[in-house]
């Protein structure tokens, strides 16, 4: 059908505000590229995920030739439960001590461990010694996800940015789970199992060192007290179970992010029947379909991060879970190879949505106080959902057959989506950034501070009306507020001031009284901040504890000449 002249300026105007996100987009993951501490990041990461994907076809080489397939049965359950058991428990050092303090201790301890295993295996010793060293190697290395996603959002400067340098975790994840493997087949086919444990035991030094290089830019935590007067000594560490359990959006999120980690562990026991029974494929083929997985991983980062322009994070993760399902269908339906790895590449498309989108909610809702312990919470549940799913498939398949088992795996992610639609839409509205960001981002002592503290700041300031002629703060009282003016005109001690400039400051970080009175001229919209959280995040971050500094003593050399604005 033709169009109609009507209709194309709408058309074009769709199609330039399109271009126009993705453009803004790709500025995002230039700006993480081209960051330092970002990208040293990502590299540590690189190396870690690269390294454990050789390692493991290397562990399940070794397992197979002490005990065959129920050895390597038992090192997949060796490497997840005591992960899955001690993650929500092992994520509070996140958030008690510096983060990277925690990654760089994590790696190093990882380090010994695959050493000593190289060293065990190279002497032919015990299968349990090694099996044992593995089990604390996945133990020791749950705290280090959730330190690196809980370090992100204070390294970078924006919303875009944050989504893309989480786009950057997840594409270096999907490179690893095909390059990994490659890797590890190549240095096992002209050395040995020990050698390919040593070279994972030299990732984890060269991540240490990259994120050593990090620790100015990570302040000291505070430790905060169990509520309670202290009489719980496990409710600190509980903090980040005990967030999502109380918060719906939460519940929801995290409910939907572990059902999809139950289908992607049923899927990992589907792909392998698929190929087999279904496809009459070799065991070449088995590694196409995960590689169809891997790459359709790549192709979703980058969609992720075009569709994070729009705002919409939680219903996108909804896309990505119906991505995720519903090609599942279609592979049960239509049990032909081609479709099969087309399917399986959308999958992969689905996976990264749902992975980088689930993250970043995660990141700009959740207390920076808990959010190690929400994150180590989160991976916790996503260990066992995985392994739950891959216990589950089986079952399922002797039940009603691999087409059916296709079919049923495939619908539940879609249908769950669609209940859910009304709560992904309040996440949507939680996440956005509150619109007293930009005012406050204009402000001087404020404007070095990390997107996400700025926009908790945000979240938590007070709408102040004040009529012309009245005065909002007096010499002499005690300070408890800070303020940004949204609109109208302050007078202080013959000055005046409009939009975009803030007062208050130094009776909060001084704790002195107001050192003048501050009164409207106009009809005057303000922004309040508490004492409180302001000072925690003025002086908790080194920059903006530098500008309020600069500005404080501005104020008080003004002040004696009798012109201060506070």
């Amino acid at each position: 059908m033709r169009k109609s002249v009507e209709d194309e300026p709408e058309s074009n105007a769709s199609g330039r505000e399109a271009e126009s996100r993705a453009r803004a987009s790709f500025r995002a993951l230039g700006a993480v590229l081209s960051s330092p501490p970002l990208r040293r990041l990502q590299l540590a990461w690189a190396g870690s995920i690269l390294g454990d994907w050789a390692y493991l076809v290397a562990l399940g080489v070794y397992a197979y030739d002490q005990g065959g397939a129920s050895a390597v049965g038992l090192v997949g359950l060796i490497r997840l439960i005591p992960g899955a058991l001690i993650a929500p428990f092992s994520a509070s050092f996140v958030d008690r001590f510096r983060r990277v303090a925690v990654m760089v201790v994590a790696d190093v301890v990882r380090f010994a461990l695959m050493a000593a295993a190289a060293l065990v295996i190279a002497a032919d010793g015990p299968a349990p010694i090694v099996y044992g060293l593995v089990a604390l190697t996945s133990a020791t290395g749950t705290v280090f996800r959730p330190a690196q996603a809980a370090l992100l959002p204070a390294l970078v400067t924006s919303p875009g940015e944050l989504t893309a340098a989480n786009v950057a975790s997840s594409t270096l994840e999907s490179v690893g789970t095909f390059l990994g493997p490659a890797l590890g087949g190549l240095l096992l086919a002209v050395s040995s199992p020990s050698v390919v444990f040593a070279a994972n035991a030299v990732t984890f030094l060269w991540s240490a060192l990259l994120v050593l290089g990090l620790r100015d830019r990570d302040p000291p935590r505070e430790r905060a007290e169990p509520q309670g007067g202290g009489a719980d000594p496990s409710s600190g560490v509980m903090a980040g179970i005990k967030t999502i359990v109380r918060e719906p959006n939460l519940r929801t999120l995290v409910g939907l992010y572990g059902a999809q980690t139950l289908v992607a562990g049923a899927l990992n026991v589907l792909v392998v029947v698929t190929a087999f029974e279904l496809l009459d494929l070799d065991d070449a083929g088995v590694g196409l379909l995960y590689a169809a997985v891997g790459v359709g991983g790549l192709v979703g980062g980058f969609v992720a991060l075009i569709l994070s322009a729009r705002g919409r994070l939680a219903r996108d993760f909804a896309l990505g879970l119906a991505l995720f399902g519903l090609p599942l269908i279609l592979v049960g339906g239509v049990p032909v190879a081609f479709v099969a790895v087309v399917a399986l590449g959308v999958i992969g498309i689905g996976n990264s949505i749902v992975d980088v989108n689930a993250l970043t909610i995660m990141q700009r809702v959740v207390p920076d106080a808990v959010l190690g312990r929400a994150l180590g919470a989160l991976q916790g549940l996503l260990r066992a959902t995985l392994g739950i799913g891959a216990l589950v498939a089986p079952g399922l398949i002797a039940l009603v057959g691999a087409e059916w088992a296709l079919v049923v795996t495939g619908a539940v992610l879609p249908v769950l989506a669609l209940l859910t639609r009304p709560r992904l839409r309040a996440i949507d509205r939680e996440a956005s950034a509150p619109e007293a960001t930009v005012l406050l981002r204009r402000v001087p002592l404020l404007a070095p501070l990390p997107e996400s503290l700025l926009e908790r700041l945000a979240r938590e300031a007070t709408p102040v009306h004040v009529p012309a002629g009245a005065p909002i703060v007096r010499e002499g009282e005690i300070g408890d507020r800070f303020y940004v003016i949204r609109s109208g005109t302050v007078s202080i001690l013959g000055r005046t001031f409009g939009p975009g400039d803030g007062f208050g400051e130094i009776a909060l970080l001084r704790d002195v009284p107001r050192t003048a009175t501050a009164s409207a001229v106009t009809d005057v919209e303000l922004v309040a901040l508490e004492r409180e959280p302001f000072v925690a995040a003025v002086t908790g971050h080194a920059p903006s504890a530098a500008a309020a500094d600069t500005v404080v003593a501005a104020r008080l050399g003004a002040l004696s000449a009798g012109t201060a604005p506070v």
